[in-house]
């Protein structure tokens, strides 16, 4: 089975923990630890956390990665 990758980004709120949850709750497995830096422009901190899955469909680069 082909393993997919995605990261998933945003700024440092309960929406990038949101969306990560969202993201285990459908089957995708954390890959490393999260990441965190400063966006000087914004004036917050983003957040970025790497996670993977295995499908049963044949991977295409035009997939949407997190509606797997």
């Amino acid at each position: 089975m082909p393993l997919i990758y995605r990261c998933i980004t945003d700024d440092d709120t309960s929406k990038f923990c949101h969306r990560v949850s969202e993201a285990l709750s459908k089957g995708w497995s954390l890959h490393g630890g999260p990441s965190m830096a400063h966006d000087p422009i914004k004036g917050v901190m983003r957040m970025g956390q790497a996670v993977t899955k295995e499908i049963e469909a044949e991977y295409h680069p035009d997939m949407k990665l997190g509606q797997q």
